[in-house]
């Protein structure tokens, strides 16, 4: 069972795709309102576990899963109310994908699915989201306009607001970055540095010194293996718990 400290559990979490292991008997907690980062090269199983933890996994053909994971005290392999689980969890991809909405919408779409009708409620909550995510400012006075017409660093914070619309008690970004320039990414993790007080934060990473700025703990994937989790200070210092650590933050490999 989940302790109070930890949002998340993960206990011997193994995955297979068509007989290939992806992630290797993972043992892993996530605490109440820390920013985790997770570091590791391509392939390594990041992605893997953010989908595991949501059960994303569930629409993937040829997998198999062993171990247990808890959220929030409960066993997700349990769970009935799969939308339930994702409410809860808020995810943000690689690259932004914008509904074929107006801005205003697709921060609302989610709301409006849960059950929300009340008009000022939403219209309240749009605002709220766009502002959390630094896109208020920038949208509040064509938010009739196509979502998919903003740019790719003001596409990427509309996802942004569209995975808190729900308000999730878990944010998961998957490399939120890759496809923003550096001054965007730079605005989005101002706006994650302020949201970490009030939100549990799984932040998946290829950038080490991204996840040095954000990360209250660090843990190292590589090759499907949890290689160590410590304070980010301990994996970025001199002396980490394992070699390998110390290779990969300092770019002798990956």
């Amino acid at each position: 069972m989940v302790t109070s400290s930890n949002m998340i559990e993960i206990r011997g979490l193994s995955v297979r795709f068509a007989g290939h292991e992806v992630l290797k008997s993972v043992n892993l907690d996530v605490r109440r309102n820390e920013v985790l980062g997770i570091i590791g090269p391509a392939q390594s199983g990041k992605t893997t576990l953010l989908k595991v933890v949501n059960r994303t996994i569930d629409d993937t053909p040829d997998v198999s899963v062993t171990g247990s994971v808890h959220v929030d005290g409960a066993d997700i392999w349990k769970l009935k109310d799969l939308p339930a689980l994702r409410r809860k969890i808020g995810m943000v991809a690689p690259l932004p994908v914008g509904l074929p909405l107006s801005i205003f919408d697709n921060v609302a779409f989610a709301p409006r699915m849960a059950g929300l009708r009340d008009r000022h409620e939403i219209e309240a909550r749009v605002e709220r989201c766009l502002r959390k995510a630094a896109l208020w400012e920038e949208v509040k006075d064509r938010l009739d306009s196509l979502g998919t017409r903003l740019s790719g660093g003001q596409q990427q914070r509309l996802t942004i607001a569209r995975a808190l619309s729900h308000d999730p008690e878990i944010l998961c970004l998957d490399e939120f970055s890759i496809a923003i320039d550096p001054v965007t990414t730079m605005r989005i993790e101002d706006v994650l540095k302020e949201m970490r007080s009030q939100i549990t934060i799984i932040l998946v990473t290829n950038l080490v010194q991204q996840a040095r700025r954000l990360a209250d703990r660090t843990a190292f994937l590589l090759n499907g293996e949890l290689v160590e989790v410590g304070s980010t200070e301990e994996i970025f210092s001199e002396t980490p718990a394992d070699q390998r650590t110390f290779q990969y933050v300092r770019g002798i490999f990956g």
